[in-house]
């Protein structure tokens, strides 16, 4: 039994799948899902998880060497929410990107994790180092 670490096992089987220059897809409720990637359905409520938990719940179990997240994220959210996301990647090279281009990576990625967060234009690709 699972003592500690991220118990979901699905989430553990998709980020054992996480290796050497793989993409996985952190995004909020809204976002588009594609029928052949793996997705694994955190969403409970609006706002649980939040991306940002999320991502600190896996982070420390994960070698990645960049982000990316869609150009609108920083016109249609304030500076705090634009703050959080930035101390959530800390020490991670982020990549801003038309949204439409973001979207364009997600097929590649090796899975998708559905958050229930409303923030506009929350959905993050993860890339391995």
């Amino acid at each position: 039994m699972l003592k500690k670490g991220i118990l979901n096992p699905q989430l553990n089987s998709l980020l054992a799948k996480f290796r050497h220059t793989n993409a996985l897809v952190i995004a909020d409720r809204g976002f588009p899902s594609w029928p052949k990637l793996e997705t694994v359905d955190l969403s409970l409520v609006d706002d649980l998880p939040t991306v940002l938990q999320v991502l600190k719940a896996i982070r420390p179990n994960l070698s990645i060497d960049q982000a990316f997240m869609a150009a609108e994220f920083k016109k249609h959210n304030n500076p705090a929410t634009r703050a959080a996301f930035a101390k959530g990647l800390s020490g991670i090279p982020l990549k801003y990107e038309p949204h439409v281009k973001f979207k364009k990576r997600v097929p590649g990625a090796i899975g998708l994790i559905r958050t229930g967060d409303t923030v506009q234009y929350a959905n993050m690709i993860l890339i391995s180092g």
